[in-house]
């Protein structure tokens, strides 16, 4: 299923920080219902990312766009995307990492505990470890998270696992 529009970017006050938002409107949102709202989403044509449709309190729905995606797209507030989502149905609703889905293949307990978590820290991990460009970085932040899952049996603090991270070992 693919839904193709187009949005305006718009910046809304959250109290607490600015967030760059893509609405999206009911009727098309709800075609991803079954799915839990996870889409992958192409904008203007090319760039893709795994998201999630947020409600916005008022019925409709809305697309958060970090810093990263605006640079790379060159958009600001007001600016015209062309949009085409479509309905995201992997196992974790993001592309793994090819080193992190070789390495959960290998550790078995690893796999287990990072599998016990919720939907939202699978992801939040995944993205933390395909964030790097460097294939070597992103094995490494795999081990690393790993390890973590493995003496904490499962039990995730992220303020803990990024000190973990920072100073590479755990």
């Amino acid at each position: 299923m693919v839904h193709t529009f187009s949005s305006v970017l718009i910046i809304e006050d959250s109290s607490l920080m600015w967030d760059h938002r893509l609405p999206v409107s009911r009727d098309i949102a709800v075609h991803f219902k079954e799915n839990h709202y996870r889409v992958r989403v192409y904008l203007n044509g090319s760039f893709v990312i795994a998201s999630g449709l947020q409600h916005d309190g008022k019925g409709g729905f809305y697309i958060k766009l970090n810093k990263d995606i605006r640079k790379r797209l060159h958009l600001d507030a007001g600016d015209q995307v062309e949009v085409m989502l479509e309905a995201d149905l992997s196992k974790y609703g993001m592309p793994l990492p090819e080193e992190f889905e070789e390495l959960l293949k290998q550790d078995t307990e690893g796999a287990h505990f990072f599998d016990k978590l919720t939907p939202g820290k699978r992801r939040s991990l995944i993205y933390l470890i395909g964030k790097p460009k460097n294939s070597d970085k992103r094995i490494e932040k795999a081990l690393i998270v790993l390890n973590y899952l493995k003496t904490t049996r499962g039990k995730l603090d992220f303020k803990e696992l990024n000190l973990a991270l920072k100073t590479n070992r755990f």
